[in-house]
């Protein structure tokens, strides 16, 4: 056997009995970034050892500062785990190696993504024809669909971004809700649109922009139009009405962006389709396999009604490139990039439609149980209308709220995350995982009633 053989012997033996532990582990990490510092730092190594020496060096030390994502009972953030098939196709990719920026240069991992694409299309009940960039994660699908939406409406108003640049272009409007994701302002740094140029529209108790403001606060104004719209707020999981705001946004001359990181996915269950009513009226959309389906880290998904546009913001130039109508770099910012969207192919091909469904119904349910058994508890508050996948629950006070955080995260049974919501802490629980088990919910209700009774 070769080297190669034995690190990569050595690199599933490790995986393997990494995952066994989760059930049983800490789902937080037991150590700190200095302590793990510690562990792997120090001088510049003068001599090299052998591969497999350093894949079990790394598994055998880096275990203390491991989260449990993978399992069943990690409710932090909005993170999902990985499917099985998505996990060893994931490690197919590393080993193939594929440049996947074109169709030319790697034809099979191009196509694979593609078909993923369509399937994605059909899933989400998005329009056929829109083009499918995979990039890193919800950030840069936003990134990717707003640079295409700027350079559309600027082209709408006369003026050639590619050519002049943004120095006197025409002012443009980029209209979002009180309750957007930090990502969307992100995003609109990245493309040149500071903070005292976003129109921030009045949303409900659950975040959800409302109507008749957004009405109001387009009624007067003129030029490129952005406006940006949300499937799933991060905190209540709450849907703005797609089906009432998209046309006010096109009947003003705009773009209707759609951030549905995780509630987009809500999409592709017969049961929870009503919640994206009107999505696919939009001119792009933005979303995160990572998350609802379960593919590893990295795999968002930036989705243009109109690959023109896409074209239009990210072909790119070089006389040693090869095109071939549609290549990947010509609808994502990367031009070197590893072919992430394999893994979201098999993790469709491993469930198909019904299976998809099955998984996102699953979601919902552990969201519902959750927030039952929560508020079984004495002191617990409910916060948000439990829709679709998030919990969001407090203690009579801020304080008393924040210490039970903390005391999850150091008895170690389950990970919820902090956050504020209309100036009071929170705790924030997201059913984002293939793995989460009736089991699970329960060990973790039973582990927040002892905390909170303490």
């Amino acid at each position: 056997m070769d080297e190669r053989g034995r690190a990569l012997n050595a690199a599933h033996r490790a995986a393997t009995a990494f995952l066994a532990t989760l059930d049983e582990r800490p789902v937080w990490s037991r150590a700190s970034l200095d302590d793990m510092l510690a562990t792997f730092g120090g001088p510049l190594p003068q001599e090299g050892v052998e591969a497999s020496a350093v894949v079990e060096q790394l598994a055998n030390d880096a275990g203390p500062g491991l989260v449990g994502i993978p399992g069943g009972r990690f409710f932090g953030f909005v993170i999902g785990g990985t499917l099985p098939a998505a996990l060893a196709a994931d490690w197919l990719v590393s080993a193939w190696d594929q440049n996947s920026g074109s169709a030319m240069l790697t034809p099979a991992t191009v196509a694979l993504e593609r078909v993923a694409g369509k399937w994605m299309l059909e899933l989400l009940g998005l329009p056929e024809t829109a083009s499918v960039g995979f990039v890193t994660g919800g950030q840069l699908a936003n990134f990717t669909c707003l640079a295409a939406a700027r350079h559309a409406v600027l082209s709408r108003a006369g003026w050639d971004l590619a050519d002049r640049g943004m120095r006197g272009s025409p002012p443009m409007r980029f209209v979002v809700g009180a309750d957007r994701h930090g990502t969307i302002d992100r995003a609109a740094r990245f493309l040149g649109i500071g903070r005292a140029e976003i129109t921030v529209v009045d949303t409900d108790d659950q975040g959800r922009v409302d109507p008749a403001a957004l009405e109001r606060s387009l009624e007067h104004g003129e030029g490129p139009l952005i406006v940006c719209l949300q499937a799933g707020e991060v905190h209540t999981g709450a849907f703005d009405d797609l089906a009432a705001l998209i046309p006010i946004a096109h009947r003003n001359g705009g773009w209707a962006h759609v951030d549905g990181a995780f509630g987009l996915w809500a999409a592709a269950s017969p049961a929870l389709a009503h919640l994206t009513s009107g999505a696919a009226a939009a001119d792009s959309w933005a979303t995160d396999a990572h998350k609802t389906l379960n593919v590893p880290y990295d795999c968002g998904m930036a989705i243009v009604r109109d690959p023109a546009d896409s074209i239009a913001a990210f072909r790119t130039g070089g006389d040693y490139l090869v095109y071939t109508g549609l290549d990947p770099w010509d609808v994502t910012p990367e031009l070197s990039r590893r072919a992430r969207g394999v893994p979201a192919w098999a993790a469709v091909r491993s469930l198909g439609s019904s299976g998809v469904a099955a998984l996102i119904d699953r979601m919902h349910a552990n969201a519902l149980a959750m927030a039952e058994g929560l508020a079984a508890i004495d002191g617990v508050e409910i916060v948000n209308d439990v829709v679709f996948t998030q919990v969001m629950f407090r203690l009579a006070t801020d304080e008393a709220t924040r210490a039970l955080g903390a005391a999850v995260l150091s008895e170690g049974t389950a990970v919820v995350t902090g956050a504020e919501w209309r100036g009071r802490a929170v705790l924030r629980c997201a059913m984002s995982s293939w793995a989460t088990t009736p089991q699970d919910i329960e060990r973790t209700l039973a582990a927040l009633r002892s905390l909170v009774a303490a």
